[in-house]
């Protein structure tokens, strides 16, 4: 793509055409995930093992250390690490989207937007299958899900919006700053430990500090607004706003961002 060509397309327009053209994406997304397991017999659900063995092992040992009841922690836990490396993942490719896509981009007139929904299409491929185990853990203890778990539908939508527009922002930076890559992967890896996710939130001592670790930590009602439907609760009004204010905002942001470097991507591939 020249430079003259992507400065004919604005931000807006890049966005509206890969959505209107999203089974160029999904077919590359899919292609992807059968590529990497093309030889397996099991396929991608060797992730859903991996994952299962992890959720059973971390869920014993902390679950002892806080001496919470397996039946309330292993399916907190359970979908709090499916949801949390579902967007760890997104979070860490979507940093290298355009990178990794290099060569298609110098040469196919394709929007930008393509590439990162491709990756975002991948890895929710991988989240359904992941998903598999959380009703074999409520199976397990005799649970089931409520009404309550159909609100992790708008859910997952206004968080994969907001993964979305991150995932262009870091797309732009990391495509500049190649290091930042390894950054964010560290972020990531701490904002796991300062995230509820091994632990529980009414397991924190009382007071301000402590809610507003809570309450200033984005990723905390990202994952809220799947997590608690699922389990029988319905995400607290904050949690709901937060992401809904996030999404908005995030977006402005980064059509900004990317109507103003759209048109310099190629240059730094």
């Amino acid at each position: 793509m020249t430079k003259a060509t992507s400065q004919k397309i604005t931000a807006f327009e890049d966005v509206w055409n890969s959505i209107a053209n999203f089974q160029l994406a999904a077919l590359l997304g899919w292609q992807d995930v059968a590529q990497r397991y093309r030889r397996s017999n099991v396929g991608a659900f060797w992730l859903t093992i991996n994952m299962g063995v992890l959720i059973g092992a971390l869920g014993l040992v902390f679950g002892t250390i806080f001496n919470t009841p397996m039946s309330e922690f292993l399916p907190f836990i359970c979908v709090g690490l499916i949801v949390w490396g579902y967007y760890s993942q997104l979070v860490n490719e979507g940093c290298a989207s355009f990178i990794a896509n290099s060569e298609t981009m110098l040469q196919l007139p394709i929007p930008f937007f393509t590439y990162v929904l491709r990756t975002w299409w991948r890895n929710t491929i991988i989240l359904a299958h992941n998903l598999v185990i959380f009703p074999i853990v409520l199976l397990i203890f005799g649970r089931f899900v409520t009404f309550y778990a159909l609100l992790a539908i708008p859910g997952f939508f206004f968080v994969s919006l907001n993964l979305l527009w991150m995932m262009i922002i870091l797309a732009v930076l990391c495509t500049r700053y190649r290091d930042l890559t390894q950054i964010i992967q560290n972020i990531m890896q701490v904002g796991m430990y300062v995230t509820p996710i091994m632990w529980q939130p009414d397991r924190l001592p009382g007071g301000a500090r402590s809610r507003l670790m809570l309450d200033f930590n984005p990723f905390y009602h990202l994952v809220s607004v799947i997590r608690d439907p699922l389990l029988g609760g319905t995400g607290s009004l904050l949690n709901w706003f937060a992401v809904i204010a996030m999404a908005i905002i995030g977006w402005l942001i980064a059509l900004v961002f990317l109507n103003r470097y759209r048109s310099r991507i190629t240059y730094w591939l």
